[in-house]
């Protein structure tokens, strides 16, 4: 009953772009301590994502680059079984550290998403969001802010372990296996036991890879990839060049499409094509039996 869950916001939709990161201790099924700080990301915030958390250039004027906060940050995770509400957060981490070459630990993992989708089978395909969940099993906290994002992950896994009996330990060999035991057939387009599984994903820009390529990442993850940007569409993922394009008319028209959507409320996730592969990296094969 002992794990850390964690939570990052980011400024643009390069994931190493992160802007804050927080951090939620659970000892004995019991939350223990909370710990959070600003990021420096030393990038441009786009309006979007500032829209989102209410992050901007100002509020991190005097805070740690991602060096220094990962160095206050690794140290509550060492050694523990490490949490988070979908596989954003841990390929965020990567990034960054990336970015700054700093080693990454081998951490031991468990998506709380994942285990919501075992756990609860009306959220099996869909509806296994985090604020969603939150509200369904009555768990307040504030969206968008790590600290809080972290311990609601954290609070979510205990509410499953008491659903079902599963410990953690339990848990990362559970959500490894088909989310019905008794299913043995995959589907040919969007994969059901993926990890992105309820996503619906659009390509925009120029990509590295084939889109018919792309597709078939996609599809291997779990999403149902889509033409247009539609107010059913979940996840954007263009082209490394054209992220950058943080506004204005040299956007495409999906792009452009998305974040009046975001604007409007709709839970629209715009990432880079890199960031894209390395969440399809995360997609570990499921077996079928």
């Amino acid at each position: 009953m002992d794990f850390v869950a964690i939570d990052v916001e980011t400024a643009n939709p390069d994931f190493a772009s992160i802007c804050q990161v927080g951090v939620a201790r659970f000892q004995g099924g019991q939350l223990m301590d909370t710990w959070e700080t600003l990021v420096d990301p030393e990038d441009d915030f786009d309006g979007v994502n500032v829209s989102i958390h209410g992050i901007d250039e100002k509020a991190v004027r005097s805070a740690p680059l991602w060096p220094a906060a990962f160095s206050r940050c690794a140290p509550l995770l060492e050694g523990s079984l490490v949490v988070s509400h979908t596989s954003f957060d841990r390929a965020a981490l990567a990034r960054a550290c990336e970015k700054h070459q700093i080693p990454l630990p081998a951490w031991r993992w468990l998506d709380t998403a994942r285990v919501v989708r075992r756990a609860w089978p009306q959220f099996a395909k869909a509806g296994y969001g985090l604020a969603n969940i939150a509200a369904h099993l009555g768990i307040p906290f504030q969206h968008h802010n790590a600290r809080e994002d972290a311990r609601t992950a954290g609070e979510i896994l205990l509410r499953a372990i008491l659903e079902t009996g599963l410990r953690p330990e339990d848990w990362i060999h559970r959500v490894r296996q088909p989310i019905d035991p008794n299913r043995t057939r995959i589907a040919t387009e969007a994969n059901p036991a993926g990890p992105l599984c309820g996503e619906v994903l659009v390509f925009t820009g120029s990509l590295s890879l084939p889109r018919k390529q792309a597709a078939e990442l996609a599809a291997f993850a779990g999403c149902e990839v889509a033409e247009g940007v539609t107010k059913h569409t979940t996840l954007l993922v263009v082209g490394d060049q054209d992220v950058r394009k943080l506004a204005g008319r040299d956007q495409s028209a999906k792009h452009r499409k998305a974040e009046e959507l975001i604007a409007k409320g709709r839970p629209i996730r715009i990432v880079g094509e890199s960031d894209f592969q390395r969440l399809v990296a995360l997609a570990e094969p499921t077996p079928q039996a």
